[in-house]
């Protein structure tokens, strides 16, 4: 729920589908169908790296959000972040490697 209302806070859209998946130190969240409308006018236009790079500078933009929260929400450090994005399908990652217990 965290990332969802971070995303939708920052781009005026959140996914609609979301699934998350803890396993000890990696904590991954899936989101599906997050792209603006104005983002998928542009990838009808064909312009889809801009949309990714765009996307990119979002999560860079989010990045101190996202593992703020994961560390309070987990009680522990995050040792790294990484954030990948897919337009067909419009799926997002978001993966925290966090400290060991």
């Amino acid at each position: 729920n965290l990332l969802v209302k971070l995303v939708t806070e920052h781009t005026g859209r959140g996914p609609t589908k979301t699934a998350t998946y803890f396993n000890e130190d990696l904590i991954s969240v899936v989101m599906k169908d997050a792209l603006t409308k104005g983002e998928r006018s542009l990838v009808r236009d064909g312009k889809d790296e801009l949309v990714l790079d765009v996307r990119v500078a979002f999560q860079q933009g989010m990045r101190e959000d996202f593992i703020g929260g994961i560390e309070a929400i987990t009680g522990r450090k995050v040792r790294a972040f990484l954030s990948a994005n897919h337009i067909d399908p419009d799926i997002a990652i978001e993966s925290f490697v966090l400290d060991g217990v």
